[in-house]
């Protein structure tokens, strides 16, 4: 997925997480911390390539990675969420603190990025170092990024129009989560 996908969607899966009410913190929490914190760490997990746009401005973290772990190994994992947030946890001092609505959707943020690639062909290994490959290949990155924008496009005027505690498919009027799936593929 491209960099415009992953931003436009961490935007829509902030929206929904909010909306769902995942944590009270987000629940809870201001628009103006949920949408920035989610888009912050949306593009992270590819801190482990140093030609995306975060690895070629960090290319001294980037480089190492790579060589360590290569392009969607431990960076795209539940391990690195679990690390990060435990880094978070341990490590800030008591005077720098990050509001709790903007550490939750930092965490939105970096799983959407994840999310998103499970939905290329490629897949993520989400449970590293074991080497499955996680996957819903709904997108193919060789057909350029049409497809791409207009469905991360759909989820977000989707999550703006979803109704707070509605079920999603009543919400579609949709009889079934295939039919869900047939329409996305479709457009």
């Amino acid at each position: 997925m491209t960099a415009e996908g992953h931003l436009i969607f961490s935007v829509a899966c902030a929206i929904f997480s909010k909306k769902a009410e995942l944590s009270p913190e987000l629940a809870h929490g201001d628009w103006w911390h949920i949408i920035p914190g989610a888009l912050l760490t949306s593009l992270l997990p590819d801190i482990d390539h140093p030609k995306s746009i975060i690895g070629q401005r960090l290319k001294w973290i980037s480089q190492p990675i790579a060589r360590l772990c290569g392009h969607r190994g431990f960076t795209h994992s539940l391990l690195a969420v679990i690390a990060g947030i435990m880094l978070f946890r341990a490590k800030m001092p008591a005077d720098w603190v990050i509001p709790p609505d903007v550490m939750h959707a930092m965490i939105i943020g970096y799983l959407s990025h994840i999310l998103a690639d499970m939905l290329t062909p490629a897949g993520v290994p989400f449970l590293w170092p074991c080497r499955w490959k996680f996957r819903l290949p709904l997108l193919n990155s060789q057909k350029g990024n049409q497809l791409e924008r207009v469905l991360c496009l759909f989820l977000v005027g989707f999550a703006i129009y979803w109704q707070q505690g509605a079920p999603i498919i009543d919400s579609l009027h949709l009889q079934s989560l295939s039919e869900l799936l047939r329409t996305i593929t479709s457009i």
